[in-house]
């Protein structure tokens, strides 16, 4: 079986209405896909004011608003009769589903009923997110949900060995591969350092600039940066704090982070001259699957402090790129982050072992991973 023999439904529960780092890569994949002859449709909730022009053909799914804080993402109503008639006249051979919402769980019905294949790829921890919005008893029950969507399906792909293990661990005994990410080598490097825009901001380059990069939500750790922020500040460390993303949390943040210089939301080159412009970056997240922006910071020669954890884990080599540390440690957090704005030699040579790993990273070869899959799976069905 050939790549222009594939014909792939792609379901996502947020394609390109809200920016984020599991709609990127799933752009990236597709553009891989058709420039490699492969027919694809994406079915998706959608927006009148998309956050970027989706890359392929995007069949609308009615969706409500999701309830409570994160109102700016949808949740598909499952596969109602017009995208399902699409879905049948586009004939696919490989259904992917990519969230385990009232959506994925439709495809994956209708593509057992039909003897399709069917690929999952995990891009968010989502059982990790009631313990947020004080909601953490839910957390057993929705790993239970998970487990029984994940094995259901016929491969899943990961973003990264950590993540595969925490299949296993829940239980999953589905044939798992990893789909790795990529990186814009240009955009991120070090050359992208710029004085002059930290200056801009009250940030001198005499300053040790913590950052904080991504979506301005609770689930992100925002708390735990908080924390240590001001454990920092206990301590008598001289820092300045540098936020670059948006999100409905900014102002619940700065009110923990006053102190904190707002970036706001920055694209393209600016975001490589952001993030280099860093002299550390703080993650504290433990609901990464892979973890893009450790990655971008890395190969900006920006050393990393993260919570050690899915992700991070297998990028951050530690000592040598960054620190890991245990996720609600605050104290070791700032041990780390001390030991690196003080320390200009240990810094730079976090820096340039950061860049040389993250050179290996590129989306070519990570989205080749998944076109792999796609035929090994259709080409098993087809025999």
């Amino acid at each position: 079986m050939q790549p222009s023999d594939l014909r792939v439904a792609l379901f996502s529960g947020n394609y390109n209405y809200t920016r984020d780092g599991a709609n990127q890569a799933l752009n990236l994949l597709v553009s891989h896909l058709l420039a490699a002859g492969a027919k694809v449709r994406v079915y998706s909730p959608t927006s009148k004011r998309p956050a970027f022009p989706p890359t392929g053909d995007l069949v609308a799914v009615p969706a409500v608003r999701f309830p409570g804080e994160r109102g700016e993402y949808k949740l598909a109503r499952g596969l109602p009769a017009a995208p399902r008639r699409d879905l049948e006249a586009f004939a696919p051979n490989i259904v992917h589903v990519s969230a385990p919402d009232l959506l994925g769980h439709a495809a994956i019905r209708w593509a057992r009923r039909r003897g399709i294949p069917v690929l999952a790829s995990l891009h968010t921890r989502f059982e990790t997110y009631p313990r947020y919005y004080g909601l953490a008893f839910a957390e057993p029950a929705i790993v239970g949900i998970l487990r029984r969507f994940y094995g259901r399906v016929d491969r899943v792909m990961v973003p990264a060995p950590s993540m595969a293990a925490l299949l296993a661990d829940w239980g999953v005994t589905t044939p798992t591969g990893i789909w790795s990410r990529g990186m814009n080598h240009d955009r991120f490097k070090p050359e992208r350092h710029d004085p002059a825009w930290r200056a801009g901001l009250g940030i001198g380059e005499a300053d040790m600039a913590v950052g904080f990069l991504g979506r301005l939500v609770k689930e992100k750790g925002l708390g735990i940066f908080a924390e240590v922020v001001g454990e920092l500040k206990r301590r008598g460390i001289a820092r300045k704090v540098l936020v670059v993303g948006k999100g409905p949390a900014r102002e619940w943040f700065a009110g923990q982070v006053p102190e904190a210089v707002f970036a706001g939301f920055q694209s393209g080159d600016d975001l490589g001259r952001a993030v280099a412009s860093m002299d550390v970056l703080f993650n504290p997240s433990v609901t990464e699957t892979f973890g893009n922006v450790t990655l971008e910071a890395m190969a900006a020669g920006v050393p990393v402090v993260a919570a050690r954890a899915t992700g991070a884990v297998d990028l951050v080599d530690e000592g040598v790129t960054g620190f890991l540390v245990p996720p609600r440690d605050i104290h070791a957090y700032a041990d780390a982050i001390a030991r690196i704005i003080t320390d200009p030699a240990l810094r730079r040579a976090m820096g340039d072992a950061g860049t040389a790993k993250a050179a290996g990273y590129n989306w070519d070869t990570a989205n080749q991973a998944v076109l792999d899959a796609y035929l090994a799976l259709a080409g098993t069905r087809s025999r």
